[in-house]
């Protein structure tokens, strides 16, 4: 091993992009090992000597890996997925992962393009059928774009930029999005409307929304039948969100007349009924996959690592803000409440919002407030993004969507030595959620709204609000024990004089959507949510 100080090692583990590794290769005091197709025993040997690694999706860095790295300061990933990066343990150890987020934005905004061309002129069923000897034209009589509405289910960064693509080749760009402010929708040419407007009135359906489990299957087999007949869906964003049975249904019947997939609910799609189907178009997960997006994520990598090895500024940074190791250590414990806090809130407000105010109370209005706030922000928006939120991008999202962040310091809290309270604020209607830590490590929910109430902030939760009346527990424990499912813990709240209560209810596992319509279905229950922490 080199003995001068001043260097720092890097392992790149994965293929990236040339201009990416002529980059490292050309930087004084880093020295750069290109190592690929390491198992994880072999990266667990060879990872103690490095600085830093730099991968794809093609390695994992495991837990395993992680506490061999004695002396790895920075994990970077050339793309958007952390999946193959135990980001829990890196914190853990110290170690600050970075990624790309924005590299693949235009390239995958451009496949969607791309797909809406060939469905709307049967480009690749005409080029078959040309190769194929024949000259057939009448067969592949298409339609013109200009005039048509374009509906996008998203609007995140690449929803945007398709919907100004569109609106460049003079279509009509309707979309949903219940946490973008119908302000910013006018300011960019687009109507916002209701989902099921959405799905009724579109020639074209376009998907850009995370996948989680409010949209898992937003397009089943209602909304699917629900569209306009002759339109046309298309996903380039997460498999799992189309109801795949339905569509093979609908493109079968001809009730619609095309349907383009990059990405599908099991990669790749063996056996897929779809695969039969000759006005459907489907391509094996292309939506980073251009020379450009390639350049953009190991250029941006390489750099942003190295930058971090000189100076300590986390670029793009998954799991570090901008304060010292020190503060960091004392921040790390009130980040992970309001993080929380977030989170919970997200799952109760209803659509979009304008504003969303973080208080600090006592021991945790002497910490950074930026942090914390951020972290309020990230668990908010995360709830509801298609692209990773972190403590770096959060205020620019959150600007995009039209949400304002208001920041403050209090007092003492009457009751507690610290709390961090989050509340939204849509007119004149609040929904707020206020924590604290116990033992200044353990996050807990202390209330929701006017309703105190101590709840330990992890795992599966179960939300309800019902009225306050004999036998609802009871119903509730025994809907779930019917379903094998454990309830490790059970919290309720009341307001002096109201009829009305709350529970807040840790499970053992997550619950589908036949028993929460189940739950819901309870007479004495109001409302009931489900959010895993």
């Amino acid at each position: 091993m080199d003995r001068n100080p001043r260097l720092k090692r890097i392992l790149v583990a994965d293929r990236i992009s040339p201009e990416g590794k002529a980059f490292l290769d050309g930087q004084e005091n880093i020295a750069v090992d290109h190592l690929t197709g390491l198992d994880e025993t072999a990266l667990c040997e060879k990872i103690g000597d490095y600085h830093a690694v730099i991968v794809r999706s093609a390695t994992t860095i495991s837990a395993r890996v992680i506490d061999a790295a004695d002396r790895l300061e920075v994990i970077g990933r050339a793309g958007i997925g952390v999946d193959n990066i135990d980001v829990d343990r890196a914190t853990g150890k110290g170690i600050v992962v970075l990624n790309t987020p924005d590299a693949n934005v235009t390239t995958t905004a451009e496949l969607t393009l791309a797909h809406l061309f060939s469905l709307s002129r049967n480009l690749p069923q005409a080029n078959r059928s040309v190769k194929a000897g024949e000259w057939k034209r009448s067969r592949f009589m298409g339609v013109e774009l200009s005039g048509k509405a374009l509906g996008i289910i998203g609007y995140g960064h690449i929803g945007r930029i398709v919907a100004a693509k569109a609106l460049a080749l003079e279509m009509q760009v309707i979309a949903f999005d219940p946490f973008v402010t119908e302000e910013k929708f006018l300011a960019d040419g687009v109507t916002g409307v209701r989902l099921d407007e959405l799905v009724s009135d579109a020639d074209y359906i376009s998907l850009h929304c995370p996948l989680n489990d409010k949209t898992r299957n937003i397009m089943n087999a209602d909304r699917i039948n629900a569209m306009k007949p002759g339109a046309r869906l298309i996903n380039c964003a997460r498999g799992g969100l189309v109801d795949e049975e339905a569509l093979y249904d609908a493109l079968s019947k001809g009730s619609l007349a095309g349907a383009a997939l990059d990405v599908f609910s099991r990669e790749p799609p063996e056996d897929s009924p779809l695969l039969t189907l000759d006005n459907v178009l489907l391509t094996p997960h292309l939506g980073a996959s251009t020379r450009e997006a390639q350049a953009a994520a190991g250029m941006e990598i390489a750099q942003q690592v190295c930058i971090y090895l000189r100076t300590g500024e986390p670029i793009n940074a998954i799991n570090l803000p901008a304060v010292s190791s020190e503060e960091l250590v004392k921040l790390q414990p009130y980040m992970t409440l309001a993080r929380r806090l977030g989170k919970l809130l997200g799952h109760m407000i209803p659509g979009s919002s304008r504003q969303l105010e973080v208080s600090l109370f006592g021991n945790a209005a002497e910490r950074d407030m930026r942090s914390i706030s951020t972290e309020g922000l990230v668990g908010l928006l995360s709830v509801h993004m298609s692209t990773e939120v972190n403590r770096v991008n959060a205020k620019h999202i959150a600007e995009q969507q039209g949400l304002s962040l208001v920041e403050a310091r209090g007092g003492e809290h009457p009751d507690y030595h610290s709390a961090v309270s989050l509340s939204v604020h849509d007119g004149d209607r609040e929904t707020r959620v206020v924590g604290t830590l116990f033992h200044r490590r353990y996050p807990r929910l202390i209330s929701i709204n006017d309703y105190e109430i101590e709840a330990v902030l992890e795992g599966h939760l179960l939300v309800t609000r019902h009225n306050d009346q004999p036998g609802v527990v009871a119903a509730i424990s025994n809907l779930l024990a019917d379903e094998r499912i454990n309830i490790s813990r059970m919290q309720l709240g009341i307001v002096s004089g109201s009829d009305k209560a709350i529970a807040v209810i840790g499970v053992s596992t997550p619950l589908n959507d036949k028993l929460m319509d189940e739950l819901a279905q309870i007479e004495a229950i109001n409302k009931v949510m489900q959010v895993s922490l």
